[in-house]
């Protein structure tokens, strides 16, 4: 009997035991999560930004230009990021002017142009944080440098002559001579948009980027931004944009507007 009595005193402590073990490591899960869940919080409020990659579009403004560009990241440390873009834009010559016919239906033309300029990037810029937002409504700063290569896409320009028997030419801008102004009525203007994609050529060339992004999301996981900086291209030979101006390397300042997300 004594023995039996024993026995089950053993087992009720092994058992108490056991349940105390168990309590306890299911006390110390919910402990672990809510330190996480309060971790997440505070660097919520405090501006603090933990994410592996981001995804971004935006439009940007040139000195001689516009255009857009795409921008996925990855996070490499709290302070390092890389960034890998695809760019497109649409440069014009400083020196460009319009001008009007006296013809009724005439479109605006922009004399002596040769080329339209779309130079196509692709590139990777390495991200340094100079500073967090301190809170979720402050701004997160961060400096940006690299570059990458730069593909010159050009589109032949055309104006359009009426004929004296009623014809509409086009012709390059290039090829241009007197006989066209002898031959025609009326200097009608610039073509359709769609005009000249079927004779584009291309230059390659490379290009360096520095610049600055403020980002002024209220949430982290949301890229409310602007990005200034500079942008220098080099080409293997010389863009023909206006007549008597062809150059092989451009330099300009830029503004960007950038929205994206953050996983």
């Amino acid at each position: 009997m004594k023995k039996s009595l024993i026995l089950l005193f053993c087992i009720m402590m092994t058992q108490s035991s056991f349940a105390q073990d168990a309590s306890s490591i299911k006390l110390s899960r919910k402990e672990i999560k809510k330190q996480q869940i309060d971790s997440l919080l505070k660097s919520d409020e405090e501006g603090i930004i933990k994410s592996k990659r981001h995804f971004l579009a935006g439009f940007k403004f040139i000195s001689d230009g516009y255009g857009g560009f795409i921008e996925y990241g990855v996070t490499k440390s709290s302070r390092k990021s890389s960034l890998f873009q695809l760019e497109i834009a649409e440069r014009k010559h400083l020196k460009e002017e319009k001008y009007k016919t006296d013809f009724d239906i005439s479109t605006p033309f922009v004399f002596g142009k040769l080329n339209y300029f779309y130079p196509i990037k692709i590139g990777y810029q390495q991200q340094i944080l100079l500073g967090n937002k301190g809170n979720k409504n402050g701004v997160n700063i961060t400096v940006n440098f690299g570059g990458g290569l730069s593909l010159a896409l050009l589109k032949p320009y055309y104006v359009q002559f009426e004929k004296t028997n009623g014809e509409i030419a086009l012709v390059k801008f290039s090829d241009l001579n007197i006989n066209y102004f002898l031959d025609s009525a009326y200097l009608i203007g610039a073509p359709s948009f769609s005009q000249g994609w079927n004779q584009l050529n291309w230059i390659p060339g490379i290009y360096v980027k520095p610049s600055l992004r403020f980002d002024y999301g209220r949430f982290n996981e949301v890229i409310s931004a602007l990005e200034i900086g500079l942008n220098a291209e080099y080409y293997t030979k010389k863009i023909p944009q206006l007549l008597n101006f062809k150059q092989e390397y451009f330099i300009g300042a830029y503004v960007s507007v950038l929205f994206g997300r953050r996983k």
